[in-house]
């Protein structure tokens, strides 16, 4: 569009769970292409299904889309609060003859569809309450009349042109027998009358469309335009669901995932820039666009996720990747933190982990008063040979002035020598009494971030362990 301003898109979630990936993929889009063209980025909640629909699942989709930090400019709209005006568009088309009602029982319609099915017929409603000039009762629904011929066509934003013939279609209900619209009919009210002009969605989509279309043309609204995203699959090539893992975006957050890494990763599914694998936020906007979305599957890969995570964990300020941690080291209710070394603990760990889940265990040991030695370490490591080197270090340690890395470095190779042992016979039994594990951090990185005075007191409990044996 020229106009650039006049671009309006939306994400309509239904609240009847979760946002998943596939619809948080929906939602990005939609914010990347509103933001790229400067033009708003509607949140409309699609809650008129009364059964299934939950205010838990409206806070977890708003949880999930900030998160994200998808914002919206407008909403969110509550698709509920607007059934008058549904019924209103419902009894115009009434009025003018293109909507009916219809009172077939599911037994009549189970029986029309199997007629159908056995005469080689599209199984669709046959039409029979048409011009029955039925009026509205307990068990009516409303029908929307749809043409017998011609064909539906549009030019698919991402999928090129797509024809419907129109004998293909039946008469969607349009209203249910409890004064509710059905989704087909409501979308279409409610993206018109906000003013939406590009409705981007998944490919599941595309059979709605056409109907979609007919009723846009029916109450005389201006047709937006329609890109279609291919849907998402597995690494067997099946479409993502819950046998391939988590598909809430909230459990990548509770796995430890960073939204940064996980934003990064969904734009890249069916959308591309080259050969280009990292972007930032800013760049993504800048950048995107609908003619660079390609028509195939996208493959969910969560090697490549995790791949991209590391990636934004090197790159995180230690401010903010502390307060990611700190949620998770909160909830095990540490007797020793503070905000200085939740810092520099995450720091410690930040260029060997993948998750913040794994910075947050890894890094645990931090914040313990007391140290449960990890068994085998203990056994090969705290032995009564080790006990010299670590007395040795113990008494000279507190004179150390230069509590540097490279201080450290040069304390604890002076040490070693003045001991007769070779460097490993110092560290290892070290680490293990700094933390209770045979792989960790630098000695001097653990050193500094527990400082002096906790180094001291875990050698003198690690002698004591091994004065016990």
């Amino acid at each position: 569009m020229n106009n650039k301003e006049c671009i309006r898109t939306r994400f309509a979630p239904s609240p009847t769970g979760f946002l998943h990936i596939g619809g948080a993929r929906t939602a990005l889009f939609n914010w990347l292409y509103a933001r790229h063209f400067g033009g708003s980025f509607v949140l409309r909640v699609e809650d008129t299904d009364q059964q299934r629909s939950t205010a838990e699942s409206t806070q977890a989709i708003l949880d999930a889309m900030n998160w994200l930090g998808l914002d919206w400019d407008e909403g969110p709209i509550f698709q509920a609060e607007r059934v008058e005006i549904h019924r209103q568009k419902v009894r115009q088309l009434i009025a003018e003859g293109k909507a009916y009602y219809c009172n077939c029982s599911p037994e009549e319609l189970e029986d029309m569809r199997k007629t159908a099915l056995q005469q080689g017929r599209n199984p669709k409603y046959d039409g029979r309450c048409r011009d029955k000039h039925l009026e509205q009762g307990a068990d009516t629904v409303v029908r929307f009349r749809c043409p017998d011929s011609g064909s539906t066509e549009f030019d698919d934003l991402i999928k090129g042109p797509i024809s419907f013939r129109n004998e293909e279609l039946d008469d969607l209900i349009i209203e249910r027998s409890d004064g509710y619209p059905t989704y087909n009919f409501a979308v279409v009210v409610d993206d018109a009358e906000m003013a939406i002009t590009h409705v981007i969605r998944g490919d599941d989509h595309i059979n709605n469309t056409p109907r979609q279309i007919l009723l846009y043309q029916a109450l005389g609204y201006p047709l937006p335009r329609f890109g279609h995203v291919p849907m998402i699959l597995g690494d067997d090539k099946a479409r993502l669901s819950k046998r391939h893992g988590a598909t809430s975006v909230m459990a990548y957050k509770d796995m430890g995932f960073l939204p940064e890494a996980l934003v990064n990763y969904l734009a890249r599914l069916s959308w591309s820039h080259g050969d280009q694998e990292i972007f930032s936020r800013a760049e993504l906007v800048e950048l995107f666009d609908l003619d660079a979305v390609g028509k195939s599957a996208a493959v969910f890969n969560q090697e490549k996720l995790l791949w991209l995570n590391q990636h934004y964990i090197k790159e995180y300020p230690r401010d903010s990747l502390a307060s990611a941690a700190t949620e998770f080291w909160k909830e095990k209710n540490f007797p020793i933190f503070d905000n200085a070394l939740a810092e520099q603990a995450a720091a410690d760990f930040k260029g060997r982990s993948k998750t913040i889940v794994e910075i947050a265990e890894a890094a645990a040991f931090y914040f313990l008063d007391e140290l449960v030695y990890e068994e085998e370490a203990a056994n090969k490591f705290l032995t009564p040979d080790a006990a010299a080197p670590l007395r040795a270090i113990h008494a000279e340690l507190p004179a150390l002035a230069d509590y540097t890395k490279d201080g450290i470095d040069a304390f604890l190779r002076s040490v070693a020598e003045s001991c007769g042992v070779k460097m490993k016979f110092v560290a290892q039994p070290l680490r293990v009494a700094l933390s209770g594990k045979a792989t960790s951090p630098g000695l001097d990185e653990m050193m500094i971030t527990l400082g002096k005075e906790r180094t001291l007191k875990r050698i003198r409990e690690a002698l004591s362990f091994i004065a016990k044996d």
